[in-house]
């Protein structure tokens, strides 16, 4: 199927990002939220994992280490970006890496034993085939944990929507969990996970109006919605 022009879109912006060395940053600003669902997931030796949306790729090398006896693959639209991850995790036997859209995802059935996406989910073109894709690739028994900092409950964080540079989603807790539901996952949950990093006493950046707006964002929290494909 041919490229869409969302894809391109998203490729160009995550290029942009790539090229300004925003990947590289991600793990510092996500890993403060992503270390509680990672102790949530049970992961074990010999799991196959599946990355969507990983960047430069920091989530998947913790994860390659996690998993000895297992596989740990991650995917990007952004080609730059894979690069970016190929280049430094060239001795990491157990990982690779694939420039895809969440539409397409090539790999067959039942591949995957878990699937994480960090902070890439609201970017997707349609969240409903997004989440069926990975519900495809899931083994029985597998699972999908999605963590995203941009939903509509936490209201700190909907001035993002003008700024972002690409279409983007903002659904509720409820309509993330229907998605689940809706593709066939079952014991859909969710939770909120606040971030205990520092915030800076003034702020001055884009994103949020001062200070004080950044932490109640951080208290308030990511969202973490996962299910199981039965």
């Amino acid at each position: 199927m041919p490229e869409t022009t969302h894809d391109q879109s998203l490729r160009q912006e995550f290029n942009r990002w790539a090229a300004a060395g925003r990947g590289e940053e991600m793990e510092d600003h996500h890993l403060p939220i992503v270390e509680p669902a990672l102790a949530l997931m049970d992961i074990r030796p010999d799991d196959c994992i599946l990355d969507v949306g990983c960047g430069t790729g920091w989530l998947t090398r913790r994860l390659a280490a996690m998993v000895p006896q297992g596989q740990v693959v991650g995917i990007d639209v952004s080609d730059e970006m894979i690069r970016r991850a190929q280049s430094t995790s060239e001795r990491i036997p157990n990982l690779r890496f694939q420039v895809s859209s969440i539409d397409e995802l090539t790999f067959k059935t039942n591949s995957f034993s878990k699937t994480i996406s960090v902070e890439s989910a609201y970017y997707w073109p349609d969240p409903v085939s997004g989440i069926k894709q990975i519900f495809r690739v899931l083994r029985s028994g597998g699972s999908l944990w999605v963590v995203i900092n941009y939903y509509r409950d936490n209201p700190h964080c909907h001035q993002w929507g003008a700024l972002y540079a690409v279409p983007t989603h903002l659904l509720s807790t409820e309509e993330w969990m229907e998605l689940f539901r809706g593709a066939g996952f079952a014991s859909v949950a969710s939770r909120r996970i606040p971030d205990p990093s520092p915030s800076p006493e003034v702020y001055s950046g884009r994103w949020f109006r001062d200070a004080e707006q950044m932490r109640r964002f951080k208290e308030f929290g990511a969202l973490l919605v996962h299910g199981v494909k039965p």
